[in-house]
């Protein structure tokens, strides 16, 4: 009988015990203390990539060469872009797979929705007739298939150099119209100066 009336004891402070964890955190006053995160979605990074190589391939040719030493995205953006602020260089190739244009600039954006490239800086291009274009400042709309810019533009041709302000072209760069041209210089032929035998 001892066990017995041991035993329910033992049974009743178990359950007193229970009864009580349930009952003494629902008496205790909740803490609890916010803290104010305030992030603008334009200034916080999605990925950050550095020293980028990236091939584009065209009908299952590698048509094109990315390079970058930092690439910044911005998904999460009002406006959605990719930036490389600290330069980048795209070499397109040829079926040889040989280095046939290039376009090279201090840095560039991309706007993602509208399909739009900005270069800035110095912008050195060399298109596949090997004209070489410089500018401070070009855009690249995808969407229309057009090359444009309102900066100063220098364009060096096998028989002239060409100057003016505004610019548009072709995405390829191989036809264009200077909108306010400021000079057209001759360039004199150059002789073969190589040794005659």
């Amino acid at each position: 009988m001892e066990e017995f009336i041991a035993m329910k004891t033992l049974t009743n402070i178990l359950l007193t015990l229970i009864a009580l964890s349930f009952i003494l955190p629902s008496c205790k006053e909740e803490r609890k203390s916010y803290v104010s995160v305030t992030s603008n979605p334009d200034s916080i990074q999605t990925m950050v990539t550095r020293d980028v190589v990236s091939l584009i391939s065209d009908s299952g040719m590698t048509r094109y060469r990315i390079l970058s030493k930092l690439w910044l995205v911005y998904d999460e953006a009002e406006v959605p872009t990719w930036k490389f602020p600290v330069g980048l260089k795209l070499e397109q190739f040829d079926d040889s797979f040989r280095i046939a244009a290039t376009v090279k600039c201090d840095s560039a954006t991309y706007f993602k929705n509208q399909k739009l490239w900005r270069l800035d800086g110095h912008v050195d291009i060399r298109n596949i007739k090997k004209e070489v274009i410089e500018t401070e400042q070009i855009f690249w709309d995808q969407v229309n298939h057009k090359v444009y810019s309102d900066s100063f533009v220098h364009i060096e041709r096998a028989d002239r150099i060409l100057e003016g302000y505004g610019f548009t072209s072709n995405e390829k760069l191989t036809e264009y119209v200077i909108r306010r041209p400021s000079g057209i210089i001759p360039v004199p032929e150059r002789k073969d100066t190589t040794a005659q035998n």
